[in-house]
């Protein structure tokens, strides 16, 4: 908070004019979310999302990033990697993992913290929704016991300070403004409409305190992250003219421009800024025109092209002026239909038709807020039977304004946007781009024909696309050995894929450490088989007449075993019940499957023993609806459990003058036996289990649990039959026992 203070205790920056004037135009202010605590990478679940919105005019954007670390005996300092994005959350890869085919990435800016505070400055930042996610190192893949092994909390939280102009000048088309540049800088800002496809600036009449020459330092457009497109245009040869054309500036929004002076501390710069707009009236398809072209879908092969523009045909509520027609203009359904789930199709169904004369142009609006978290699916085919070999169909993914220089350029570069390329050919008839986490913007997509070789034979081509739009959760639903979840943070919804098998990647499609088929098989067999040594406590308590223990035993048998072939991913897997039903039953089994085994090796009487077995079973089941991870809710009735045993013991210790159990066989071949393989078990689950070895650590564990009961399972009385259970069952009179006297009689 210390920098923080620093930080607003200096002036702000200064606007045109003198230092007093200029303090009175820029207002600082203050934005905070809670702290989160971080956790060691594993998937992009493990980063905490924060989620701010950056205020228009804004001319200073100032991240104060703050790790504060746990007090504990397990803290030490830990690398703290911080991404961030505008638009849309970052898209990270901090395990260097491959993404899926047709994938297209930005690469992150990331900025790592090794130190418990750091800032950073952004200038001239756009205004809108930014994006800050932090996780610390990747986590080592152990399985480690909730609340049983001392770790550290890592508590982030970031802060954002902006300086944003109050009053700024604001460039009207063909309206020259005069500025006078002293120390400090000018900022301006001029509306850019829709359908502009070009905005000249030009700075006309420079003079330097009398002389020519206008050495005046341009910055155009906002700053993005992790890719920044501001033109820097540096205006000091007297005999060039100061001045910058951009092809295709965003739509419908505010471009700021920064003018600063070369000149020096005293002198001034005196000019005229001019912004020039170059717009364009589309010719929008309209419905009657759907339905025409439908009619000759059937000629499209032979080069049939729509019908000519006319001015019935413009869009007039583009405001475009006396521009010439440049681009056809398809409308697009959007149809939402899930959370992050929106499909976009043209109004005539699927094709759109794409000629050489001018741009097809489609707007995907993904504009609402809420349509980042997931990822935009574009697909775009042809039939390879209707187009000539030298001709090609080229397209063009861009967000905030269309590109449509085809005829002069395929870079696919818009005046602050580096979009996607497509291209579709008689041998490469379909084309598929997969954008994760898109930025929040109207969105285009453009299409034209082209003759790269024979120019003239595109004259009257035509050619029908079918398109494909999606914005899904997750690519192809993170694939069979993934998991798509949801995620939140406060009112913001995206999601991720959580990957299993060894697979790995954003969509769960790098298999350079997945198991094979056969791994996974073996690996489920482990974890269900071992299970059946169940059977050996089952009948051992049958013998000697616990039927309790008996059921309880069968219970954690029969659900531990199909709980591990539904947590299976890929092939091996079966689920008979819901996934999270199977999970509490199997740790309900194993918790009451200790607790039944120890109180039994108390001796207990019938009744009391009873009542703390079904007492047991519901703290159980509440404690595990609380928190099924956390250690304490399973280890704290059997920590009690035990104390009633030992209490037991020791008092028939004083009562009998001897050792209990009386017998030395009891202890050597029993209980020592039985308490190390239960030792065993708590180390291997405690302290051995990694994600790597899980199907074999675990499977252990599921055997040493049943050897362990089948040991320490208290042995029949003296008197009593050996299963005497079934005979009893079998037989038409009843042994009854006299506590007291330890006589029997048979009534």
């Amino acid at each position: 908070m210390s920098l923080l203070l620093l930080l607003l205790s200096r002036s702000p920056p200064a606007a045109a004019g003198d230092g007093r004037k200029s303090d009175s135009r820029l207002v600082s202010e203050q934005f905070s979310q809670a702290p989160q605590k971080l956790a060691f990478y594993n998937w992009y679940g493990s980063a905490r999302l924060f989620h701010f919105r950056v205020p228009p005019d804004t001319v200073l954007l100032h991240w104060l990033l703050q790790v504060t670390p746990g007090s504990g005996p397990a803290c030490s300092n830990v690398e703290t990697t911080v991404y961030f994005r505008y638009g849309a959350p970052p898209v990270i890869n901090p395990l260097g993992t491959s993404f899926a085919n047709n994938t297209s990435v930005q690469p992150s800016f990331l900025l790592k913290m090794l130190q418990d505070n750091a800032s950073f400055n952004v200038s001239y930042p756009a205004p809108g929704d930014w994006f800050v996610a932090a996780h610390l190192p990747p986590s080592s893949h152990k399985i480690e016991v909730k609340d049983f092994i001392p770790t550290c909390a890592y508590i982030f939280q970031p802060d954002m300070l902006v300086v944003r102009v109050v009053e700024m000048s604001i460039l009207k088309p063909d309206v020259p403004l005069p500025l006078v540049l002293l120390s400090q800088p000018s900022y301006l800002k001029v509306f850019v409409p829709k359908h502009t496809q070009e905005l000249r600036l030009e700075l006309q009449g420079c003079v330097s305190n009398g002389s020519l020459g206008c050495p005046v330092h341009l910055t155009v457009g906002s700053a993005t992250l992790p890719r920044n497109f501001q033109k820097v245009l540096t205006c000091s040869d007297p005999t060039t003219a100061c001045r910058l054309l951009l092809p295709s500036p965003p739509w419908e929004r505010w471009m700021q421009v920064t003018a600063k002076s070369l000149a020096g501390p005293r002198a001034s710069v005196t000019f005229s800024a001019v912004v020039a707009l170059t717009a364009c009236r589309p010719w929008t398809v309209n419905l009657q025109h759907l339905l025409n072209s439908s009619d000759q879908s059937s000629n499209t092969s032979t080069g049939t092209p729509l019908p000519s523009p006319n001015t019935h045909d413009l869009d007039q509520s583009g405001k475009a002026g006396s521009g010439p027609f440049c681009f056809r203009s398809f409308p697009i359904l959007r149809e939402d239909m899930d959370v992050v789930s929106v499909r976009f199709r043209p109004l005539d169904g699927v094709s759109v038709l794409v000629q050489s004369d001018t741009p097809s142009v489609m707007q995907l609006h993904l504009n609402t807020g809420m349509d980042s978290g997931g990822s935009l699916s574009i697909s775009v085919s042809i039939n390879q039977t209707v187009i000539a070999n030298n001709t090609s169909v080229v397209a063009c993914v861009t967000a905030g304004s269309p590109f449509l220089s085809f005829n002069t350029s395929l870079n696919c570069t818009t005046a602050f946007f580096q979009g996607y390329p497509l291209s579709l050919s008689a041998s490469s008839p379909t084309a598929n781009l997969s954008i994760p986490y898109p930025e929040t913007d109207n969105w285009y997509l453009s299409l034209q024909v082209l003759c790269p070789e024979r120019p003239e034979e595109c004259v009257q081509a035509s050619v029908l696309v079918e398109t494909t739009m999606y914005l899904v959760p997750c690519l192809n639903d993170c694939g069979p050995y993934g998991q798509c979840l949801l995620l939140r943070r406060h009112g913001y919804l995206y999601a991720g894929c959580s990957c299993r098998a060894g697979w790995r990647g954003w969509s769960c499609t790098d298999n350079s450490t997945a198991q094979t088929l056969a791994q996974q098989k073996v690996a489920t067999l482990l974890l269900t088989l071992s299970n059946l040594l169940f059977l050996a406590p089952i009948a051992i308590s049958v013998h000697r007449c616990l039927l309790v223990e008996a059921s309880v035993y069968a219970y954690t048998m029969f659900f531990s075993t199909f709980y591990h072939a539904c947590d299976q991913p890929g092939g091996a897997v079966l689920c008979i019940l819901n996934y999270d039903t199977l999970q509490y039953c199997d740790f309900l089994g194993s918790g009451v499957s200790i607790w039944v085994t120890v109180l039994s090796m108390a001796r207990l009487k019938a009744s009391l023993k009873y009542v703390l077995f079904i007492l047991g079973t519901l703290i159980f089941a509440m404690s595990l609806q609380l928190d099924r991870r956390a250690a304490w809710n399973t280890m704290g009735p059997c920590l009690f459990a035990i104390v009633v045993m030992v209490t037991m013991w020791v008092y028939r210790c004083g009562r009998r003058r001897h050792c209990y159990p009386p017998s030395w066989q009891r202890w050597v071949f029993y209980l020592l036996p039985g308490l190390s393989m239960a030792a065993l078990a708590l180390t291997i689950y405690v302290s051995m289990m990694t994600s790597e070895n899980y199907y074999y650590t675990h499977s252990i564990w599921h055997m040493l649990l049943a050897g362990s009961a089948a040991f320490l399972l208290p042995p029949r009385d003296q008197h009593a039959e050996p299963w005497a259970c079934a005979q009893k069952l079998s037989c038409r009179y009843e042994i009854c026992k006299n506590h007291r006297d330890e006589l029997y009689t048979v009534t």
